[in-house]
């Protein structure tokens, strides 16, 4: 009898338990391509799609997902891990982070893709510690129409894999030149994932080579002062230290992103600074900790793929540890831009307060070159050496603007209400014609890119004066207020003078040409009744002659002067057509 209980128990216990994992895991191949060619290789894109799908299938902790198309008419996928096997996002943000990773942008640059795929698989099986407080999400491969461009050259310096993508996506656009521009599909796509995830830390994944030196990783975080604030403070004196530390006792050594061209880093040099249009930049704007992992193109592919996995980890780690404080600090930083009244542009490096690193460089020199004739650079790595180098980390603005209780956005300017929206900004509409006193800019100076940059001519130095007018609106144009999470992405893109602007983007660009023009022949008489009139005018027509000689010389520029201090000029012309509404 009591055999015959004992065998039923054991029935019972085998009966209840659930091998449809296992048998499931007998039938799939979790090895990457990357591990299978013992480093030399990563896979092709369909492939790493597979990857993820197929571990989705298997393990409840993954879920994959399609959204939006991009410009190569794939869609963007984005993979989830949460060990709880939960994927309603707003139950998961209520107790836990989201630390969310993106994989190549530059897909030639494939280190994060190899090292991402083989962190899922190793956390979807138990295999390495388990975060209690982090969900890990990714986007596999960022930029799919230049990972369906593979080919063996175009890296001309790096060190493996065997094959790779192309920088350029599908229609040859940088993709890490395009997050506030928002060319490109890929970029819109991005938008609807990251405000699906709201994520409290960013990872971009990327190889790089400015100089020749001994550490395989580098760090490029997102500038801390541009951040500003406490979260700003936290991210460099908390979050880098730690992860720094936290590599050393794996024996990775870490430096800041080498930002030297043609030039040996012991001399010293300036962080990079991620302006929105960078990928980091693009998160700052959202108060997300964000970081690019930049590994060394020249050190071999399998050392640079284990050392983004083990950045990774450390970073997950860390996230894990800090989940509850990450939080409250995105937190009080979405709710300073309620009561703050300035909001700094236009950072430069302090060249006066650099911090001081160790730097583990190797010895070079500049020798006449055996092809140009020149002098060129040459590295010497068999003179390894540990200098304390001065690192310009620390970044003051040159310019503020005064935050306005809220933007008016004509409805004509449809591309910009476009991307506003697909940012989640809050706009409500006017419900009939308005006459609100607004403040309007008008734009005094600019320069323009001679060189085409990333499908634009490109603004800079952009000057703008200010008056308050009595302004007409109508049914359907947009009231957007300053007072929600969005405002720093509102002040970035709407503010003419800040470095990465729609208008320096050359969104507004048909502002900036004159419509209306004047005949000379037929204005001669009437430039002649504007100045017999009006007095005043005529002695500033005077005193400009007598200014400037070449004004004086040029009896157009004499015409249009007066057309432009009369009745007849455009008042549409170098007027910014974006209004604020002052505090």
């Amino acid at each position: 009898m009591e055999r015959l209980l004992f065998f039923s128990l054991i029935i019972i216990v085998f009966s209840s338990c659930d091998f449809s994992k296992y048998q499931l895991e007998d039938e799939y191949d979790f090895t990457t391509r990357f591990e299978k060619s013992k480093g030399k290789e990563t896979d092709i894109y369909p492939n790493v799609i597979q990857f993820y799908e197929d571990l989705s299938k298997v393990y409840s902790s993954v879920q994959l997902k399609a959204f939006d198309t991009t410009d190569s008419g794939e869609p963007l996928h984005l993979a989830i891990y949460n060990p709880d096997s939960q994927f309603d996002i707003d139950k998961i943000k209520e107790d836990k982070s989201v630390l969310l990773v993106l994989n190549g942008i530059h897909p030639g640059e494939s280190d994060g893709i190899d090292a991402t795929m083989m962190l899922f698989r190793d956390l979807a099986q138990d295999s390495i510690k388990i975060p209690e407080n982090v969900v890990l999400a990714t986007i596999p491969v960022y930029n799919i129409g230049g990972a369906l461009n593979r080919n063996t050259s175009s890296r001309t310096n790096q060190n493996g894999p065997k094959a790779y993508g192309f920088r350029g996506n599908a229609r040859n656009y940088d993709l890490n030149r395009d997050f506030a521009k928002a060319d490109t599909k890929n970029a819109r796509a991005f938008y609807k994932i990251y405000h699906y995830l709201e994520p409290e830390v960013f990872i971009d994944n990327h190889v790089s080579n400015g100089a020749d030196y001994q550490y395989v990783l580098t760090h490029l975080f997102t500038q801390h002062n541009r951040l500003g604030g406490d979260i700003g403070k936290y991210l460099d004196e908390t979050m880098m230290p730690a992860l720094e530390d936290s590599l050393k006792k794996k024996n990775l050594d870490i430096t800041p992103y080498v930002n030297v061209f043609n030039e040996v880093p012991e001399k010293g040099f300036s962080q990079f600074v991620d302006y929105p249009r960078y990928s980091t930049g693009y998160t700052t704007m959202w108060n997300t900790l964000g970081m690019m992992v930049e590994t060394h193109m020249l050190k071999p592919y399998d050392k640079r793929v284990y050392g983004t996995y083990e950045l990774m980890r450390s970073m997950i780690a860390f996230t894990d540890n800090q989940s509850e404080k990450i939080k409250q600090l995105r937190a009080a930083e979405n709710k300073k831009y309620l009561t703050k009244r300035w909001y700094p542009i236009h950072f430069k490096p302090d060249m006066e307060n650099p911090s001081k690193r160790k730097f583990k460089g190797y010895e070079g020199e500049m020798i006449p070159s055996e092809v140009t004739g020149g002098d060129r650079l040459k590295y010497d790595r068999k003179k390894p050496f540990t200098k304390e180098i001065e690192y310009y980390d620390n970044f003051v603005a040159e310019d503020r603007v005064d935050i306005p209780r809220a933007y008016v956005i004509p409805q004509a300017w449809w591309n910009v209400v476009e991307l506003l929206k697909l940012n989640k900004i809050t706009m409500k509409p006017f419900e009939k014609d308005t006459t609100l006193y607004v403040q309007r800019y008008k734009i005094e100076n600019y320069e323009t890119g001679e060189s085409a940059y990333e499908g634009h001519y490109m603004h800079k130095n952009t000057e703008v004066s200010a008056r308050m007018d009595s302004v007409s609106f109508r049914k359907g144009d947009y009231y957007v207020s300053t007072f929600q999470d969005g405002a720093r992405y509102l002040l970035e893109m709407l503010e003419p003078a800040a470095e990465d602007s729609f208008f320096n983007w050359n969104y507004f660009d048909t502002v900036l040409q004159q419509k209306e023009h004047f005949s000379p022949y037929v204005f001669e008489d009437i430039a002649k009744e504007l100045l017999d009139d009006n007095p005043s005018l005529k002695a500033s027509f005077e005193e400009k002659k007598k200014e400037d000689p070449d004004f004086s010389k040029n009896w157009y520029a004499q015409l249009d002067w007066i057309h432009k201090h009369s009745k007849y000029y455009e008042s549409a012309h170098m007027q910014y057509p974006i209004f604020r509404i002052p505090r």
